[in-house]
């Protein structure tokens, strides 16, 4: 069956419940938990290789909200189905490492990462409505992740089912648990499906545009409910979405993602208030402001490119202000602009070039 939302089911329950072994947390908080470094994530198409993810580096430090941002079609889906090893052929991780307290997951088998994921690292997928299997019911869902690390009885597992569907917002939980997925609205539905990656309180959580199609109230209750359970157990979260204002509210770093790569790198001060890289100008300058009447939107012109045919030199040339001759020729990697802030830019302050 070739159907993509079956695809992702699939891989929505691998996630969240495969590993029978519990895995040490060993982690002492003097290195990250999580250390991407080089990440090349590749499918081979008809149209050549598609360099979905290229050279991808950056790192989560226990308890820290990192927000990955971008367009769509810039990597950020796939870097995130990287570090879970749920890459599906003809894709693959052709080269780097994902080290995760302290272990390199990309050197891990199929069944070694099973104790992994939906124990110590899960994943809220983009779409509530196939994140659930219509046939069971949302409590038999949320609560196989504890029946499956946690070697507990199905009773047991109904009643902690309960007590998560309650932690995350659902009303009358002991009333909804025996309901099936069709019964659930798209925010209610994104509540069960937080509460099936959160059931083995994960160090990781990895939360892909975990407001997508939800209104304007229920994002912000879902932000705040990512973020008190940050704050209560102590979790890292990576946050990936193409909304600045999910990443301004919500998180302590961000990493700025074009064509593949990571293009700039920083505090969400950094990044909102001194952004250097044209890229990340562009995006904050085409965010409407609700507080100004009849505003001139700066929309960044064209398209991202064919990850398949990159330009020779820097990727966005074709759409940067800013862009000169040495743009077509050199190919910029992330560099340190100032402390702790990296941009893949030729120019430390393209304002300076203007």
């Amino acid at each position: 069956m070739n159907d993509p939302s079956f695809k992702q089911e699939a891989n929505v329950r691998e996630a969240a419940i495969s590993g029978e072994e519990e895995v040490e947390r060993i982690s002492s908080g003097d290195e990250p938990l999580l250390s991407v470094e080089n990440l090349h994530t590749q499918f081979d198409t008809d149209q050549g290789i598609i360099r979905a993810t290229d050279g991808v580096s950056f790192e989560v430090d226990q308890g820290e909200i990192l927000g990955i941002v971008g367009e769509s079609g810039c990597g950020k889906s796939v870097t995130s189905l990287s570090l879970m090893g749920l890459v599906d052929s003809p894709g693959y991780i052709a080269d780097g490492s994902v080290m995760f307290d302290g272990v390199d997951l990309t050197e891990l088998s199929r069944e070694e990462l099973r104790k992994y994921r939906g124990k110590r690292m899960s994943m809220i997928f983009q779409e509530p409505s196939t994140a659930m299997n219509p046939v069971y019911n949302i409590g038999w869902q949320v609560g196989e992740p504890l029946r499956i690390h946690e070697d507990i009885k199905q009773s047991a597992s109904r009643s902690r089912a309960v007590d998560l569907m309650r932690q995350v917002g659902i009303p009358s939980p002991e009333d909804r648990v025996d309901d099936y997925p069709h019964q659930f609205s798209g925010g209610m539905l994104q509540r069960a499906v937080i509460s099936m990656a959160l059931a083995c309180e994960p160090d990781l959580l990895i939360a892909d545009e975990p407001t997508t199609a939800l209104d304007v109230t229920i994002q912000s209750q879902i932000l705040d409910i990512i973020k008190e359970l940050n704050e209560e157990l102590d979790m890292s979260v990576i946050i990936v979405t193409h909304n600045l204002g999910v990443v301004a509210e919500t998180c302590d770093r961000v990493a700025v993602m074009y064509a593949g790569r990571i293009v700039e790198y920083g505090t969400v001060e950094e990044i909102f208030n001194d952004p250097r890289h044209p890229y990340t100008k562009g995006l904050i300058g085409a965010v409407p402001d609700p507080t100004r009447d009849g505003q001139d939107l700066s929309p960044i012109p064209g398209t991202v490119p064919n990850l398949a045919d990159t330009p020779d030199g820097c990727n966005f040339v074709t759409r940067c202000p800013y862009a000169t001759e040495e743009c077509e020729q050199v190919d910029p990697r992330l560099r340190e602009v100032d402390d702790e802030h990296h941009s893949a830019c030729i120019f430390d302050d393209p304002n300076d070039h203007e």
